[in-house]
């Protein structure tokens, strides 16, 4: 390093250092000031009146004082603390240590020196604690006084909330007024009403929100209560989202046990906040006891459910980690999140699809995954009502090959990702996953029967290679794979979800599609769907599906106009709202069992299990085999059979049964298109 460089750096001070060092000088100098200015008062500031043996003393004392000041401050921390900020903490420890100085200068002029007037030692200690303190707090009082008069037109903020949440907010919010002014508060508990925090009134309850915000001309309302329920907090949120005011909220209690809340500590309120419910926080303690030290496999381990999956067990050491995805860019993605924050973890990333059987036998008997989550699929409805062979292929005998491959390599647990589109189901995608649980019972019931070697191998390929030849009936019987399917609704913010394609079309401008002003969905969070699925690892006997009580279900036309509101727009004025039907297999309602279904709880009990429903399991696997077959070939006519295997599949067009051959129109205009025949006989 060069000689003018260093010279540099070692004369380098922090900001905070050089403000010390002023302050050192300051109390030094003022410490012995306020003595002297106390003598002067003392005789009425007339100097020729003071004794010469006072001026000696406070002469002679003042370099010993200054220094004995100072050393006393640093003791106290008074030289640390970022004044900007400071509180009663503060206050209270310039005080003891101002006290503590004057004592001791009592005790060693009385000792060492000769007495003073006693006016002089009061009015010296009075002046030297004003001095002492003045300086540090008033960068925090000029600060007071120029946000009281910036700007005439600043934000006017309600704050809801009059505890001690809404305090720290308030504070944080009167020191830095650059975020607005809180002009009024509200509170549901009738005691403080009409009452003051910080000269700022609780003006009333939830009720009186709208009449305040156009009293009080508001244009901002902050929430700052953590510990309110979800119920609350959503009635609460729906109700100022009726204003035009934006909605900032508190994300919870964390920050407010840690005593971090400031202004900039509120988020924008988030549709989630809108579910109407808790989250679900179950204890996984037994869960990651049951993944550590284990090789976890995960198919479609970069999509949503995933990748989530991915990172949850990833932080509780598991043996491996595999994902399998055939799409490499979220997996490539994934293994570099992942390799990030886990740097040791073992982690292994493949490529490839559930639909390749020679594949997914190989993938299984080269790393013998003791656990795997099957969350490869094809999920999205529309899209799968136009390539119904696909859903079948990739979903149903997807599913059937990797179950296979589990269990013919020691897998203990295989958890299947279900959804509640598979109730009742009128779309391809739903009937798919349906087949899906149908498989994993089928399973199970030839495993607990001792029966695994009855389970065929299905291969699509030209030379297919049928492994159970190579392994005994000891095998078989010996084969202990637990098979379990997890059911859940719509997930927030997954690849496809609503609320993303909302988000998307709000910020164009509009307009919001929805398909029906009475659709309703249930909803739930990843990190919720994600802690299912792995409960269920734990709680897998075999044969269960588990089913989430996912609280109220969501309106879609009203989860739209909550996110336009919370855009700062008004629905239907700002931004347009347009229904454009059902699209093909779409329901105006998702159901979370069947009615054949029973329920059982678990130990959660917003977790229950559905009781299997019994079919023919040898007649299920040869119309399954013929299924398989027919979706290879591609046979656009997949879906009738698909009705024979899924008694519950009712397939359905914008609400309409489907007819198997259209009906023609009659009377139909000659100049009516090929399509808008199609169309219409579709409507009939």
């Amino acid at each position: 390093m060069e000689p003018k460089k260093q010279l540099k750096k070692a004369f380098k001070y922090e900001h905070w250092k050089i403000i010390a060092a002023l302050l050192i000088v300051y109390d030094a100098v003022m410490v012995n000031s306020s003595y002297f200015l106390a003598l002067l008062i003392r005789y009425d500031f007339r100097y020729s009146l003071i004794s010469t043996s006072y001026i000696s003393v406070w002469t002679r004392f003042a370099p010993i004082y200054g220094l004995l000041c100072v050393l006393l401050f640093t003791a106290f921390g008074l030289y640390r603390s970022i004044w900007r900020f400071a509180s009663f903490s503060e206050f209270i420890k310039t005080l003891i240590a101002s006290f503590l100085a004057s004592a001791l200068h009592v005790i060693i002029t009385l000792l060492f020196f000769r007495r003073m007037p006693i006016s002089y030692y009061v009015i010296g200690a009075m002046l030297q604690f004003t001095f002492v303190l003045g300086i540090r707090f008033s960068y925090r009082i000029l600060l007071f006084f120029l946000n009281a008069s910036i700007r005439n037109g600043s934000d006017r903020i309600m704050l809801i909330g009059a505890g001690a949440a809404g305090q720290m907010i308030l504070r944080d919010l009167n020191e830095d007024r650059s975020n607005g002014k809180v002009v009024c508060i509200i509170d549901d508990n009738p005691n403080k009403w009409g009452r003051y925090v910080d000269n700022v009134r609780v003006v009333g309850g939830r009720d009186s929100i709208m009449e305040n915000v156009k009293k009080y001309r508001v244009n901002k309302i902050f929430l700052a209560i953590p510990s309110a329920s979800m119920t609350d907090r959503r009635d609460i949120i729906t109700i100022c989202n009726e204003t035009e005011c934006e909605v900032k909220n508190l994300p919870g209690m964390y920050q407010f046990m840690k005593g971090q809340l400031t202004a900039s500590a509120l988020k924008n309120v988030s549709i989630e906040d809108l579910l109407g419910r808790d989250p679900i926080k179950p204890d996984l303690t037994e869960v990651f006891e049951f993944i550590k030290g284990k090789t976890v496999m995960v198919t479609g381990g970069g999509g949503s459910i995933g990748s989530e999956l991915c990172r949850q067990i990833a932080g509780h050491n598991p043996k491996r980690l595999i994902i399998f995805d055939i799409y490499e860019n979220n997996a490539y993605d994934i293994q570099l999140e992942l390799k990030d924050k886990y740097p040791d973890l073992d982690i292994v990333v493949l490529i490839g699809s559930v639909r390749d059987s020679r594949r997914i036998f190989q993938v299984c008997h080269d790393y013998r995954p003791q656990i795997i989550y099957h969350a490869a699929a094809h999920k999205h409805v529309p899209l799968m009502e136009d390539s119904p062979c696909e859903a079948i292929k990739n979903n149903s005998i997807g599913t059937y090959k990797t179950a296979y491959a589990a269990m013919m390599h020691g897998c203990e647990r295989f958890v299947l990702i279900s959804t509640d589109k598979a109730v009742n189901p009128t779309n391809i995608m739903g009937a798919s996953k349906r087949l899906c649980e149908m498989i994993i019972q089928c399973f199970d019931a030839k495993i607990k029967a001792g029966k695994a070697a009855e389970i065929p191998q299905f291969y699509m390929h030209r030379g297919g290679h049928d492994h159970s030849h190579e392994f005994t009936d000891e095998f078989f019987r010996s084969i202990k794979t637990e098979f379990v399917a997890v059911r859940f609704g719509n997930v927030l913010g997954s690849n496809g979800s609503v609320v993303p394609i909302f988000k998307r079309q709000i910020e164009r401008g509009g307009p919001v599609t929805v398909t029906h002003p009475d659709i309703i969905r249930y909803f739930m969070t990843v990190p919720e769907a994600v802690s299912l699925v792995m409960l269920a690892g734990t709680y897998a006997h075999g044969g269960e599906i588990f089913v989430l009580d996912m609280g109220s279900p969501v309106k879609i036309d009203s989860l739209a106009r909550n996110m336009i509101r919370l855009s700062g727009l008004k629905p239907d004025v700002d931004i347009k709202i347009e229904y454009t039907g059902l699209r093909p297999g779409e329901k105006l309602y998702e159901e979370k069992l069947m009615a054949e279904e029973g329920l059982r709880t678990t130990d959660n009990k917003l977790i229950h299990i559905g009781c299997p429903i019994p079919f023919d399991t040898d007649h299920f696997l040869d119309n399954l085999y013929e299924l398989s077959e027919i979706a290879g070939r591609n046979d656009v006519g997949i879906r009738e059979y698909v009705e024979k295997i899924v008694p519950t599949y009712h397939p359905t067009y914008n609400g309409q049964r489907v007819l198997p051959d259209p009906v023609p129109i009659r009377d139909a205009p000659e100049s009516v298109s090929a399509g808008a025949e199609k169309e219409a006989a579709l409507e009939v």
